[in-house]
């Protein structure tokens, strides 16, 4: 069990973050991360247009679209934490992974309190964030040794 990748979709597909997160990510590189981004935002609206089931108002429980929040396959968990305003957080990792929804809501927190606080950032644009970067690599260090308590 553990934690494979994360990346971070902005509202118009772009890929803003790609990072492994353990030793047995595989290793991918930049042009296919980029299409594996802009693929999976393509899915997740398409998902939710084709839904059979629509939620209240089309948004789910944390008030973003309705839209991809999971896939389990052949040894990978996918788990997608969409916010209100469109950016889209995906965690992948082996299946039985414990604390997914934790650990990306956490992240979501980091990304608010690190990157978005950061007066260089500029939204939409690639994280180049030290701060968010070591705080992710806290979190998942914590997560794996047991200890999933949020700050």
């Amino acid at each position: 069990m553990g934690f494979l990748h994360l990346f971070i979709v902005n509202k118009s597909g772009g890929l803003i973050l790609h990072r492994p997160l353990g030793p047995a990510a595989p290793r991918i590189g930049t042009n296919e991360w980029l299409r594996i981004g802009s693929t999976f935002h393509s899915l997740h609206a398409i998902a939710a247009e084709a839904s059979p089931v629509k939620l209240p108002g089309n948004k789910n429980s944390s008030g973003a679209d309705d839209g991809i929040e999971q896939i389990e396959g052949g040894g990978i968990v996918l788990k997608c934490l969409q916010t209100r305003t469109g950016i889209k957080f995906v965690l992948t990792a082996e299946p039985g992974t414990p604390d997914l929804d934790m650990v990306l809501r956490e992240i979501y927190v980091l990304y608010s309190d690190c990157t978005l606080k950061d007066p260089f950032y500029e939204l939409e644009m690639p994280i180049r964030c030290e701060l968010f970067t070591n705080a992710v690599d806290n979190l998942i260090e914590r997560v794996e040794a047991g200890g999933a308590k949020t700050r």
